[in-house]
Formats: C-alpha cells, structure tokens, sequence
C-alpha cells in the first residue's frame, strides 16, 4: 500500500474509534481541517512534526500511523472488545464465512489449566492468568491454522502479548458504545453487572475510556453499536480475511 494510503487508513480509523469527527481532531492536534480532510484522502503529505501531533492528539504511538495492515501473511483474525463487545457471536458467524475454525482464548486458557477462569482468579490471581494466557495463545498462533480468534476483553492491557498478537494475526477492535456493552451482557442472562454495585455503569465507562486508545491500534476498527449482526459480520471479512 501506498504510504500517503497507508496514513490516511489509519489517521481515519483511529479518529472514527475515538469518535471524532474531523474538526474534534483539528482543534486537538493543531492541524488544519482542510489539510486532515486532505491527509483522510490519501492526498496530503505530512510532516514528521504534524504526523507526531496527530498521533497524540489520537493517543495512539506515531509508528502505528505508518503501519502497512498487511494481512497477507496472517491466517489468525482475532477479535477484540470488552465483554459484551459481540466477539463470541460475530466470531462464529465469521468463522462459518470463510469456512475456518473458531476458538475462544479463555475456553482454551481453561482447558490448559484444567480449570475454570473463576477458579483461576480466585487461587492464583491475574499474574498467572496473563501467563497462561500468553503462553496458551502463542502456542494457538505456532500451529498456523486459518483462525477466528476471540481474546479475552483484557488482553491489550498486556504488551508483550498483544504485540505477539498483533504481529501474527489481523486484529479487529469490536466497538461499540458502554450502553450496549452493559444490555448484551444483561440479554444473555448475566446480572452480576449490576448486582449489589450503584456505579457499575461508571465503572464500565471508565474501563472503556481506558482501554479505547488500546483498542483503537488494532488493525481495524468495526462500530457495532445499532447494527446487525450480519452487517457486522460482513465488514469484518472484507477488512480481515484469512487464508
């Protein structure tokens, strides 16, 4: 991909998983709005400095905006999000698609462990999780078989192992909004959100807010929020197909 394409896919793609608009992200970065309306074409060429400024002002490494989302040596499509984010759905849909495996990560972390994740917190704590959870997926990612991955909600909180992750499969951030993470959860029976905890919902958001600059590096963003399921899953493979 051309390098002025290459920047102008990521500048976009970032600022729509902040949900900026064009303006939002000139008066944040300095930059002109009639120049990002350029660089979001493909048309502008930006400095170092401007290129600098808009990676903070999208809070998201300088790097990431000249990295080339070339997909053609990764076989894995790893699906990321808090829970609630629709990974589990939208990933079996996917896998069906393009005729590949589905695997969630913790199913296989537990398996590994031979225990449940509640069983795994509670004796060991989340060191020993995010062992198992890197060893587990690199040993998925060594066997080289076309995948839909869904990951665990808190795996860009570990740098080593998203950057594993980020290497050898196409990663693709299901956004969506802390409403519909919170509802998703409640409609598949689960009320242990709420339960005995009036600021869950701030917690959520502040989780969100937290993680979103993670997300946002993946190599594409898919907003889920009012959307279908087949909508969804139906960018999904056009951004990230495997072979």
């Amino acid at each position: 991909m051309d390098v002025l394409q290459t920047v102008a896919s990521r500048v976009k793609d970032a600022r729509r998983a902040r949900k900026l608009t064009i303006r939002d992200l000139a008066e944040r970065s300095g930059v002109s709005v009639r120049f990002l309306i350029q660089l979001e074409s493909g048309r502008g060429n930006i400095s170092v400095k401007r290129l600098a400024d808009l990676a903070n002002a999208l809070k998201v490494p300088t790097a990431d905006l000249l990295r080339d989302p070339d997909t053609s040596d990764r076989r894995t499509v790893a699906l990321l999000g808090l829970r609630g984010a629709g990974k589990t759905t939208v990933g079996r849909q996917l896998a069906r698609i393009l005729h590949v495996r589905f695997i969630e990560l913790d199913r296989r972390i537990e398996k590994a462990a031979d225990m449940s994740l509640g069983e795994i917190f509670s004796l060991y704590g989340d060191e020993y999780y995010r062992r198992l959870e890197r060893e587990t997926l690199a040993q998925l990612l060594a066997e080289g078989r076309p995948t839909v991955l869904a990951t665990g909600g808190g795996i860009v909180t570990s740098p080593d192992t998203y950057a594993m992750l980020k290497k050898s499969a196409v990663t693709v951030w299901l956004s969506a909004t802390p409403e519909d993470h919170w509802n998703r959860v409640v409609r598949q029976g689960d009320r242990r959100p709420m339960a005995n905890h009036p600021e869950a919902m701030a917690d959520l958001r502040a989780l969100l807010a937290s993680r979103d600059p993670l997300y946002a590096s993946a190599d594409h963003t898919v907003n889920t929020s009012g959307r279908t399921v087949k909508a969804i899953v139906g960018e999904v493979a056009s951004k990230a197909p495997v072979a």
